[in-house]
């Protein structure tokens, strides 16, 4: 992929609850599209709905948030799973001049998704997890994690097939599973995978987190890339302290990262006088056993 960079565009998002409470503040910056590494060219593609609660301590009820993630699995066991969101967006920018970025970014037409990125069997036997942080790239490695199921006769039905449930804790969540045992791959959303099918859908226990297969593309032409950048190299718990650290201030590891300086102001371009006060999370992630 030919590397294109652009006008940079820097966007501050605050959520604020009913009772004028921050929940969420994000700071996304889009610079370019980075050069990318083929894997594999042949891939079967299955696109679900990722959702997740934005609030997890119940201050808001039910509060979620979502993204479509494609899973390609390779002939050879290697698997991508990655928003397709951003996948789009990276399209655009590749075929747009940079007045078309400038006009698309002020209509709100290139909010990008989940940076996150599981690659499985990446090297052979590992598991790799790429993801964006305020501007940097991290990238972790870790064996491939086992999973203890246990199959149980519950059924349900996704987008016509007949799937099995199984069971199993995995890292502070019981998560249930449906597989189906038409598609034979054992593989599945996020990090799920071991089963004898492909896992089409997947949810832990409180409903926090969930995945659900909602398109099928038996053939697909679209390859199996991975950014080539350079990536800040690192293990699975120090990812979740930077990534902690930034979501409880991105304004000011933005800063402390050399990134620049932050202005936040409200709708009314008053400065926000609390902007860089730490907050509490109200979401817990999708791991829970980050903090040992």
């Amino acid at each position: 992929m030919k590397k294109t960079t652009i006008l940079m565009l820097i966007i501050i998002l605050v959520a604020i609850a009913a009772t004028g409470k921050v929940l969420r503040r994000k700071l996304s910056i889009h610079q370019s599209v980075p050069e990318t590494e083929t894997l594999a060219r042949k891939t079967m593609e299955f696109v679900y709905e990722y959702k997740w609660w934005a609030d997890t301590t119940e201050q808001m009820e039910k509060s979620y948030e979502s993204d479509r993630m494609l899973l390609q699995i390779a002939a050879d066991g290697l698997s991508k799973f990655s928003s397709l969101q951003n996948l789009t967006i990276d399209s655009i920018l590749m075929c747009s001049t940079q007045e078309q970025i400038v006009a698309a970014a002020m209509e709100d037409k290139l909010n990008t998704g989940d940076f996150m990125t599981i690659y499985k069997n990446y090297p052979t036997g590992k598991l790799t997890h790429t993801e964006k942080i305020c501007t940097d790239w991290f990238r972790y490695d870790e064996d491939m994690p086992q999973f203890d199921w246990t199959l149980t006769d519950s059924t349900a039905t996704v987008l016509g097939y007949e799937c099995h449930a199984a069971t199993c804790h995995f890292r502070g969540r019981q998560w249930t599973a449906f597989y189906c045992e038409d598609i034979p791959v054992m593989d599945g959303p996020w990090k799920l995978c071991g089963l004898p099918g492909l896992i089409m859908k997947a949810s832990d226990r409180n409903g926090e987190y969930s995945f659900e297969c909602i398109g099928i593309k038996s053939a697909s032409d679209r390859p199996i890339t991975i950014y080539d950048v350079p990536f800040n190299n690192t293990s699975r718990a120090k990812y979740y302290d930077t990534k902690h650290r930034y979501d409880v201030n991105p304004y000011a590891y933005f800063e402390a990262t050399g990134g620049g300086s932050v202005t936040a102001t409200d709708e009314n371009g008053n400065p926000i006088p609390d902007a860089y006060d730490p907050i509490e999370l109200p979401f817990d992630y999708i791991e829970r056993d980050w903090k040992k």
